[in-house]
């Protein structure tokens, strides 16, 4: 695996999405519905589905893969009952990963979901150290960069790279949920705030996903762009997949692949470089985002001195 910062502002990459529709899918879960806790249960138990569905984002192109390991900070694992194998869960997650021989392998952190003060120095220090305990998982193993995913705040992004940079000077990906709008999905705070909070506490690529219409997510972009020198990263969320629905809606923009092929041609010409299809995509988005981009360079004139 390269150093994935040799390729920043260069080539453009495209992450995996989720393994979690593929294997909701195949019967994991309840009701076609992936649980808390059930992607690392299955990290541990059913290796092979996960290279399986993992597998099949190779086949599509990804150059990057999302270890699936979202829920390893502590208070993820001990809602789930893992509270003593977030290291065991890490380790057979990168193998799997690694078996595949991507060109770049991510970590996936989600938020640790306990509730947060932040005029309360004891919540922001246990924040803190629930990422800190969860890159500490992450020490003897080989990989790109971390992956601080599907974040609602930016106090909580904070202490998310704060943690992780107490322990680790490995890359960060950041990326926020936000709407079209520009409002985290907190309903509190503005994509604004998240960036600021991105460029002051070490985060190496800003990203954001979104369910919004793709001139929106052209305008988050730019405002990365705009605000931060750093590569930027746009996941596109697909919502249930209604196979009834024949065009673009407001409500599920990306409904088909075929969709995000345009999509991902106008968010490289914004100056975004990392792609994911995420929600409810399978591998099949994935093939749509390379399809459009392989083969190119990211736009960013601010970066290469292009006019």
């Amino acid at each position: 695996m390269p150093d994935i910062e040799l390729r920043f502002n260069k080539d453009m990459l495209v992450l995996s999405s989720p393994v979690d529709e593929v294997l909701a899918r195949q019967g994991f879960g309840c009701d076609d519905h992936m649980n808390q806790g059930d992607v690392e249960y299955a990290d541990l138990v059913e290796p092979e589905a996960i290279k399986e569905a993992l597998r099949m984002n190779i086949v599509a192109g990804a150059q990057c893969l999302v270890a699936p390991t979202a829920g390893i900070t502590p208070a993820c694992l001990r809602a789930c009952g893992l509270e003593t194998r977030g290291s065991e869960i890490v380790h057979s997650a990168l193998k799997v990963v690694r078996s595949l021989t991507p060109q770049h392998v991510l970590v996936e952190i989600a938020p640790c979901g306990l509730p947060l003060d932040p005029s309360s120095k004891n919540s922001l220090n246990e924040h803190r150290d629930q990422y800190a305990r969860a890159a500490r998982f992450c020490a003897d193993e080989t990989f790109d960069a971390f992956f601080l995913n599907g974040f609602a705040n930016p106090t909580d992004l904070k202490c998310a790279l704060m943690g992780i940079r107490q322990v680790s000077e490995a890359p960060i990906v950041a990326s926020v949920t936000v709407d079209g709008e520009g409002t985290l999905a907190d309903g509190r705070h503005s994509f604004a705030e998240a960036l600021e909070v991105m460029g002051e506490y070490g985060a190496t690529v800003a990203g954001f996903a979104t369910r919004a219409l793709p001139e929106a997510a052209a305008t988050l972009a730019d405002e990365a762009v705009a605000k931060l020198g750093l590569p930027v990263l746009a996941q596109l969320v697909v919502d249930v997949v209604n196979p009834r629905q024949g065009e673009m809606t407001e409500a599920n923009p990306y409904f088909t692949p075929d969709v995000l092929i345009g999509v991902a041609a106008q968010l490289r010409d914004h100056g975004v470089q990392f792609l994911r299809a995420t929600g409810h995509a399978t591998p099949a988005y994935t093939a749509a985002l390379v399809a459009a981009t392989a083969g190119f360079d990211v736009k960013r004139p601010d970066v290469d001195g292009e006019e």
